[in-house]
């Protein structure tokens, strides 16, 4: 898995101080994406040990202050990612049992549903942001998503009720 940056101490992706990971792959190609190099699966540096035992370090060095960890991209569901991040969360689980997990995906949490592989990398996340960017819905003003079909779920909620449950 590729990845076209890492950002430590992110305040924007998520609630609270996070590490953001912007994997590369996406297959949706959003008209008006804001990330459109990343695309390209090969874009970017491969994802090893070293960068995971980075973002492990900063959770251990600033543990107190770091709320969570925040995946985006590109997609992290895109098919080569998906393998590779259940792996990566499940150590991250692992180590920082309360530390959140962010995901944006372009596809909607029912079609997550459906594929076995993906919800199993979403299962193991706190909070959704599904559905493709709209650039006629895109809107400033909205919270952790850029257009107004996209949806803030809490995924934990979600799977236990078995129903879209928008996190607060």
């Amino acid at each position: 898995m590729n990845y076209s940056g890492i950002k430590y101490s992110d305040m924007i992706n998520g609630k609270g101080i996070r590490v953001s990971l912007f994997v590369s792959g996406c297959s949706h190609r959003c008209k008006g994406c804001f990330n459109r190099n990343t695309w390209n699966a090969d874009y970017g540096k491969l994802f090893t040990k070293k960068e995971e035992e980075e973002i492990f370090l900063y959770f251990e060095k600033y543990g107190k202050a770091a709320r969570g960890l925040s995946l985006l991209g590109g997609d992290p569901t895109y098919y080569k990612n998906v393998e590779s991040l259940i792996v990566f969360l499940r150590k991250f689980k692992s180590r920082f049992p309360d530390k959140d997990i962010w995901m944006w995906s372009g596809f909607t949490w029912e079609q997550l549903e459906k594929d076995k592989k993906r919800f199993e990398l979403v299962s193991l996340c706190d909070v959704l942001i599904d559905g493709r960017f709209e650039l006629d819905k895109k809107n400033l003003n909205l919270k952790w998503k850029g257009s107004s079909n996209q949806r803030v779920i809490d995924v934990q909620k979600s799977i236990f009720s078995k129903e879209v449950i928008e996190y607060k």
